[in-house]
């Protein structure tokens, strides 16, 4: 395939969702410092911005707010969220981070006996008048986008609980380096409740595997449970086991 062709069909694949050098080289049957050549001069051309492992467009899309991101994929997450509403059992603490996924997964958990600690201040009119929850809400920056608290406030609180369970989302899951969400508060936030729990869940349907839509990034554990739905691709698939993931399939019904 001759250069010019293979960037333009570059940019086609980073416009869908495919940002890792790696896969990009097993695609096009090129070594992995040929798309990194190509990356870099697309860089220059201001045509992507170069991430860690890989790129994004340099025009890539805003982040979307909280209701649009309800609204994408809505089936898929509800059967994410009734599938990981198994994982918690009564009388146990858990971890609700922001996210459309998490806020689906919160809104199963009434009716239980639990103690629920999290940001996502969606979740307040769904859990706040439940007699059997205890709600433990963490202060902070306001994020509107997604309806969350961020920042120091939230991080000094989250360090002094600890849970059996956090159940967390992204803007896009990466296997060899994590979560990628758009700021660095979030990404602060985020590694901490991941560190205070003794299982790290994470909830993504399929179009976010792979995606790394954001410049800022929390690692993984070395162990980790995520619940996706069928249509995970088998690349993926292996690349997400390989990086410690246990994977759990979530069927529509």
């Amino acid at each position: 395939m001759r250069m010019k062709d293979r960037r333009t069909r570059l940019l086609d694949a980073l416009a869908a969702g495919e940002m890792d050098v790696d896969e990009l080289a097993r695609r096009f049957e090129v070594s992995a410092s040929t798309i990194r050549r190509d990356l870099q001069r697309l860089d220059g051309e201001k045509a992507v911005r170069r991430t860690y492992g890989g790129a994004i467009l340099a025009n890539n899309p805003s982040e979307l707010t909280l209701d649009e991101r309800m609204a994408v994929n809505g089936a898929q997450k509800r059967a994410i969220a009734r599938a990981a509403a198994g994982l918690i059992g009564e009388g146990e603490t858990v971890i609700l981070d922001a996210g459309s996924t998490v806020a689906a997964l919160g809104q199963l958990l009434r009716g239980r006996r639990l103690r629920i600690v999290t940001n996502n201040l969606s979740l307040l009119p769904f859990l706040g008048r439940d007699p059997g929850l205890e709600l433990i809400v963490l202060g902070g920056k306001f994020r509107p986008t997604s309806m969350s608290t961020v920042g120091v406030l939230a991080v000094e609180a989250m360090r002094r609980i600890t849970a059996d369970h956090v159940f967390t989302s992204a803007d896009g899951i990466v296997a060899e380096h994590g979560l990628c969400e758009a700021s660095l508060d979030q990404i602060a936030l985020k590694s901490l409740m991941m560190s205070q729990a003794r299982q790290v869940v994470v909830l993504a349907d399929a179009s976010k595997l792979g995606r790394a839509a954001q410049p800022f990034w929390a690692p993984l554990p070395p162990r980790f449970t995520l619940v996706t739905d069928a249509a995970v691709r088998d690349g993926q698939r292996r690349a997400l086991e390989a990086a410690g993931a246990d994977l759990r399939i979530a069927e529509a019904s």
